[in-house]
């Protein structure tokens, strides 16, 4: 599987529960869990989707094992945050470790997309130096 289509399709999965989280909160009237919500769609769906878009324009990089694991990284540290920090505002405070834990690894998954970036960036720089310099 591409970067592009994982991120895409795990985007699209994000934003669907995010939505039927918002509008049960809404029913029930209770919106402490709304830090999470946001988090989900924040991280989730824009994200995700944001980096899918990256990818696609980036076929290079898309068909690399460094792409699929940064994408992998970053919905599972999103399920795992959304999780803790649902639960933390919750009043469960169980929920800290996880919402530290998926941070770190969102955090992780961060740099390793930025490494990627900044590499891919040297890469066109070395393969086309006049287009570089008009830059």
């Amino acid at each position: 599987m591409k970067a592009s289509t994982l991120s895409f399709q795990a985007a699209i999965c994000f934003v669907i529960v995010g939505m039927i989280w918002g509008l049960i909160m809404a029913i029930s009237g209770d919106h402490s869990a709304m830090p999470a919500h946001a988090h989900l769609n924040l991280l989730g769906w824009v994200s995700l989707f944001l980096f899918g878009i990256y990818y696609r324009l980036r076929p290079s990089l898309e068909h690399g094992k460094g792409a699929l694991t940064q994408a992998w990284l970053w919905i599972v540290g999103t399920i795992i945050q959304a999780i803790g920090v649902g639960l933390v505002h919750t009043g469960h405070d169980v929920g800290e470790p996880f919402a530290a834990g998926g941070s770190l690894v969102v955090l992780l998954a961060m740099l390793l997309f930025a490494w990627l970036v900044f590499q891919g960036e040297r890469a066109d720089a070395r393969l086309s130096p006049a287009s570089a310099a008009a830059e």
